[in-house]
Order: structure tokens, then C-alpha cells, then sequence
């Protein structure tokens, strides 16, 4: 049976895409998820958009058989590792590197495949991430921000080609230690940075942040340009705040942060705010990183 869509679990999160997917999936196979659905789970770090089976006897047709596609594949390798291995020789290498942040994203092609087993092959020359398995590694600054959660913004920011401009009014709900009232500082915005805890000291900061010892949750909502939440709380409280902030702001981005067992009633509650959409980002954890950017 050829699946209707592929998907790759995030790393150590397989229960939880099991969770989401349940009577859609046909079989599951580590992070592979063979599905019999055309809807995108929000917890897949990668999906294989037009899967394909093919019946194979040698390596050899295997490898002509994907390079008579396209270039580039990568292989995730579930079974028949070996033989896997082989046939990814046989075929132009693909050498990921380390990307800049806002560096252009690759433009051409990148498919994914896997081996069922020794004579069965599962490809699909469209993904939903033009990374290998939807992960996306930085040169990162182990410097200048509080922490690693700054990694969160470069990646949706790189991913969406869009991000605020010099200039524009953010307000950073839940900002300390500082990750994302960094990065947006860097990016020469005005920044109302919202916390009661403070911010890093020794983290540099321009004079456009404006620091409020504040709960995000008692800050009367303004017009802004942005919002950013990375705050941690339950997603329920997150969605009583989005709604009375998103007819403000056009631009919204935020985390939801599951405790416990994950809510996906709440995902979809979150998706009924006009534009909006979820992903699972390479740095995010057992949570998703919700957006709308008109």
C-alpha cells in the first residue's frame, strides 16, 4: 500500500507523532511514519509530500532509478541498512552544512527515501523541508545570547524568508533570560522586553529595549508591528493571551510548551486563528512554535 504522506518523527518525540497520527498511521517504522492521510501532523520534523513504492533487484537499479528523478536524496535509514548504504553511494553525494542566519535556503530539490526492506523501496521526490529530515543545523553564537532558545527565531526566520524590519515595534512576552529580545535587537527593532524576572546582565543589548518587570499576563495589549512569546506556560493560558493580543498585531510569534501529555485540541484551536500555522522547529523540544506573519 503506498502511503498518502511520509513522516519523520522529531528525535525522541516518536510517541508523541504516534499520539497525533493513531488510526492514520499504516506502520511505523523507528521515526518513519507511513500515513494513510493527506493531513500534515504538527509534530513531524519533516513530510514526504508525494511518496512512491518501487519493487527493486539490484543496488544498481535502485541508484538509476532515483537518479533518473533528481540529484539530490537523502536517505533515513530504517532497515536493510547495508544495502542502504550502498545504493546512497551509488548516487551524488549530499554534504549539509552548517547555515548562516537569514543565509538563502536551498532552492533546489531534496528528496528522501528509505528501504522497507531488502527489496523495497520508499521514496518521495517532494518534502516539506528542504533540510535532511527537516533539521536544520546553525553557526551558532555561543557568546552573545543568554541561551540556546534564540536558535528557535533564526530557524523561523531563515525558513520563512521574513522577519521584522529596522525599525518595527516588537513586544517579547516571557523574555528572560533574553534569547529573543537578542535576536530581535540585532535585527535593530524596538523592543518592549516583558518579564518579571530580569534580563542577562552580561548579555549586550542596544538602547531600542526597553526592559518591563512585568507578567506577560498582566501587560495591557498595545499595537505593535510583532508579538513574541516564548514564554512557559500551559497552552491553554497562551490561547487566552494570543486572542486578546493577535486583533493588535499582525504579526505573531509564540511557543506552545505541552506539560505532561499533548493537548492537540489546543493545536487545533490555535489554527483557527485566520493565517496561522504550526511547526515543530529543529530546536524545539516537546512544544511547537506557532506563527501568523501577514
Amino acid at each position: 500500500m503506498i502511503p498518502d504522506l511520509v513522516a519523520i518523527a522529531p528525535k525522541e518525540f516518536e510517541s508523541v507523532l504516534a499520539d497525533e497520527c493513531d488510526a492514520r498511521t499504516i506502520s511505523q517504522h523507528e521515526r518513519l511514519f507511513l500515513l494513510k492521510s493527506k493531513e500534515h501532523p504538527a509534530f513531524a520534523q519533516n513530510v514526504w509530500l508525494k511518496p512512491e513504492i518501487l519493487k527493486f533487484q539490484s543496488i544498481s537499479q535502485a541508484a538509476k532509478h532515483l537518479r533518473a528523478i533528481q540529484r539530490s536524496w537523502w536517505l533515513h535509514s530504517t532497515a536493510a541498512h547495508r544495502r542502504a548504504q550502498l545504493i546512497q553511494e551509488a548516487m551524488p553525494p549530499v554534504n549539509p552544512r552548517p547555515a548562516e542566519f537569514l543565509a538563502d535556503i536551498p532552492k533546489a530539490p531534496l528528496g528522501s527515501w528509505t528501504l522497507l526492506d531488502e527489496e523495497t523501496l520508499l521514496y518521495s521526490a517532494q518534502c516539506s523541508s528542504p533540510f535532511p529530515d527537516g533539521e536544520i543545523e546553525f553557526v551558532e553564537n555561543k557568546l552573545d545570547p543568554p541561551s540556546r532558545a534564540y536558535l528557535k527565531l533564526w530557524e523561523l526566520f531563515t525558513l520563512l524568508e521574513k522577519h521584522p524590519k529596522v525599525g518595527d515595534k516588537v513586544v517579547d512576552l516571557g523574555s528572560s533570560p533574553g534569547g529573543w529580545t537578542w535576536v530581535l535587537d540585532q535585527l535593530g527593532c524596538e523592543v518592549l522586553s516583558v518579564d518579571k524576572a530580569p534580563l542577562e546582565e552580561k548579555m549586550r543589548i542596544s538602547k531600542k529595549v526597553k526592559f518591563v518587570s512585568e507578567s506577560a499576563f498582566g501587560l495591557k495589549p498595545a499595537k505593535m508591528d510583532w508579538l513574541f512569546s516564548d514564554v512557559i506556560c500551559y497552552p491553554e493560558r497562551l490561547l487566552e493571551l494570543v486572542q486578546k493580543w493577535e486583533p493588535l498585531v499582525p504579526n505573531l510569534v509564540c511557543t506552545l510548551k505541552f506539560q505532561g501529555a499533548t493537548n492537540f485540541t489546543i493545536i487545533k484551536e490555535f489554527l483557527k486563528i485566520s493565517g496561522s500555522e504550526i511547526r515543530h522547529l529543529t530546536c524545539n523540544k516537546h512544544e511547537l512554535t506557532w506563527f501568523r506573519i501577514k
